[in-house]
C-alpha cells in the first residue's frame, strides 16, 4: 500500500464503496454474475436468501425472475443503493451483520447464495454453518469469491475513492481454497461442485483493466448441499 491507500474495517469500506459500486467496470463482477446465474438455474417460485447482498445486484434480478428473495447486508450504504433500484420492492431487505446468527428459522430457503463475501469472513465454519441451517434439505448453497490466486498478484477487494483519489481497501482475510472447502465440510455441508474461472480475452475486450490478469484465475465458485440431518 502507498501513503494514499486507506485500510478500513470491512463495513466502513463497503459503506464508502456503495456510492460507486454499480458504476465501476469491475471484471470480477462481470465474470461472476453469469456463473452464479448458471449455478442457480430456474428460480421461479423459490425462496432465496442472498447473504451479503450488497447493492442487490443478484437479489433484484432473482426477484424479477419470480423468486421470493430476502437480501441481508450489514452496510447501510449498500442497502440504500439496493432499495433504490427498479424492482427492489419485490425484495425483503434485512440490515444485519452476516457473521453471527442469521435471523431466520431453520430450513427457511430453497437456495442460499453468498457472493463475493467470504474473503471477509474469518470463522468460515460458523458462517457456513448458518447457511447450512437456513437451507432446506432439498435445496443448495452457492458461494462465489475472488480467487485466492489474485492475492499473489497483489489484489484484494478495493476501489478508488473519486472524492479523495485514494485506493480504499475494506479489511479482507487471506483465505485459501482449502479454507473454504474445509469450512464447508466442518459445517456439515456436502460439496457438489467446485470451479475456478480465469480471465480470458473476451473479458479483457469488455473490461480492458483485466488485461494484466489474463490467464489468471479470478473467480472461485462452490455449490454445496445440506448433509443428512
Amino acid at each position: 500500500m502507498t501513503v494514499e491507500d486507506e485500510l478500513l474495517p470491512t463495513k466502513d469500506g463497503y459503506d464508502r464503496w456503495a456510492e460507486i459500486y454499480d458504476e465501476e467496470v469491475n471484471p470480477l463482477v462481470m465474470i461472476e454474475e453469469p456463473e452464479v446465474a448458471a449455478a442457480l438455474g430456474d428460480v421461479n417460485g423459490l425462496a432465496i436468501l442472498d447473504v451479503g447482498c450488497g447493492t442487490g445486484r443478484h437479489a433484484v434480478r432473482l426477484a424479477s425472475a419470480g423468486a421470493r428473495v430476502t437480501g441481508l447486508d450489514f452496510s447501510s450504504g449498500m442497502l440504500e443503493k439496493a432499495r433504490a433500484k427498479p424492482g427492489a420492492d419485490r425484495v425483503h431487505f434485512v440490515h444485519q451483520d452476516a457473521s453471527g446468527i442469521l435471523p431466520f428459522e431453520d430450513r427457511s430457503f430453497d437456495r442460499v447464495i453468498s457472493c463475493l463475501v467470504v474473503d471477509h469472513v474469518r470463522d468460515l465454519a460458523a458462517f457456513f454453518g448458518e447457511l447450512h441451517r437456513v437451507c432446506r434439505d432439498d435445496g443448495f448453497i452457492v458461494v462465489s469469491v475472488m480467487h485466492p490466486a489474485m492475492m499473489l498478484k497483489g489484489v484484494q477487494a478495493r476501489f478508488h475513492d473519486p472524492r479523495t483519489g485514494a485506493r480504499v481497501f475494506p479489511q479482507s482475510v487471506p483465505n485459501q481454497i482449502s479454507d473454504y472447502v474445509m469450512g464447508a465440510l466442518e459445517a456439515g455441508l456436502r460439496i457438489r461442485h467446485l470451479s475456478e474461472h480465469a480471465v480470458g480475452g473476451d473479458l479483457v475486450a469488455r473490461a480492458p483493466r483485466a488485461e494484466k490478469y489474463l490467464g489468471w484465475p479470478m473467480l472461485f465458485l462452490m455449490t454445496a448441499t445440506p448433509a443428512v440431518r
